[in-house]
């Protein structure tokens, strides 16, 4: 059971657009690359590559032909590596071949949107492998910067993580917030108990999911043992326990297998890389964590000139 993934689709196309085109207009705003059209004379012709200066995971690297098209740029894109291949300081990953003033004018926006998702499915890497032999997979969050979640997301994936829903759309997620605002049908004075609420959000699947191409996922956060007794049998697809401990988490997961019903278990809270490996050897399905996209620094990338241009 997941919930749907982000792939290299329309959607996250028109996302990078949108993104490309703000970026075009931070740039150049209503005028021109100045210092390009005073240096470089129309008919100059060039190449350059795109360079890792460490290691790390690709991401994004199949974004760079729209993200010159958006630029409207008279340049040739060819890819050199494939998406979630580790990168190698020194071997190109992009190389671009055409108009020295489109090259230099679309340097800073091609860098900048590959340094970050290369950076995100670096990080993500990291925490995959510090998960080692236990079979738990790593999700993502909602933790993702203004206007970049789905490709930040795609970035994880890069990287081997999974996504968490992309949006509040994507299906049910009930929060401790939700509980403390919401009310108890059978006494209104009362806020929703973990039972009840779990209940609420299975019926309303139940009733909605002829009118929906799919149906979406319902899952809920406890924050402890006892929320955790009233949901299990409710129905749901995931129970998110968040900040147990490790023996609450194996305790849960072992109260799951008693009970033997169909229930993913998803850990999260204050899960670092160094505390990852002793949450996957719970036994618990899943691990999710805000850091893979919140705590990702941007990788080195650099543009090598060719043709006689300098670095």
């Amino acid at each position: 059971m997941d919930y749907r993934p982000v792939q290299l689709d329309d959607a996250l196309e028109n996302d990078l657009r949108q993104l490309v085109r703000l970026s075009i207009a931070e740039d150049l705003d209503i005028a021109v690359d100045w210092t390009t059209v005073a240096m470089i004379v129309p008919e100059r012709r060039g190449a350059c590559q795109i360079v890792p200066r460490c290691t790390g995971i690709a991401a994004g690297i199949a974004l760079a032909p729209w993200i010159v098209d958006e630029f409207d740029a008279d340049l040739e894109v060819e890819v050199l590596i494939e998406e979630g291949a580790p990168l190698v300081p020194g071997e190109p990953i992009v190389r671009l071949t055409g108009s020295a003033r489109d090259l230099l004018t679309s340097e800073r926006v091609l860098l900048n949107i590959l340094s970050r998702l290369c950076g995100v499915a670096t990080l993500t890497g990291r925490y995959v492998e510090a998960i080692g032999e236990h079979s738990a997979r790593l999700y993502d969050t909602r933790k993702t910067t203004p206007g970049w979640r789905r490709l930040e997301k795609y970035a994880v994936r890069c990287g081997g993580g999974h996504n968490h829903r992309t949006g509040l759309y994507d299906g049910f997620l009930i929060k401790d917030n939700h509980l403390a605002l919401g009310r108890s049908e059978n006494d209104p004075s009362s806020k929703l108990t973990a039972g009840e609420a779990a209940t609420r959000a299975v019926a309303m699947r139940g009733a909605s999911v002829n009118h929906l191409v799919a149906p979406p996922m319902v899952e809920i956060e406890v924050d402890t043992l006892e929320q955790f007794e009233q949901v299990a049998m409710t129905g749901i697809d995931i129970v998110l326990l968040d900040n147990f401990t490790l023996d609450d988490l194996r305790t849960a997961v072992a109260r799951r297998d008693e009970l033997g019903v169909t229930l993913d278990l998803e850990a999260s809270g204050n899960v670092t890389i160094d505390t990852i490996g002793n949450v996957a050897a719970t036994g618990v399905d899943r691990i999710s964590s805000g850091a893979l996209t919140h705590q990702a620094t941007w990788l080195d990338l650099g543009m090598d000139w060719l043709d006689g241009f300098a670095t």
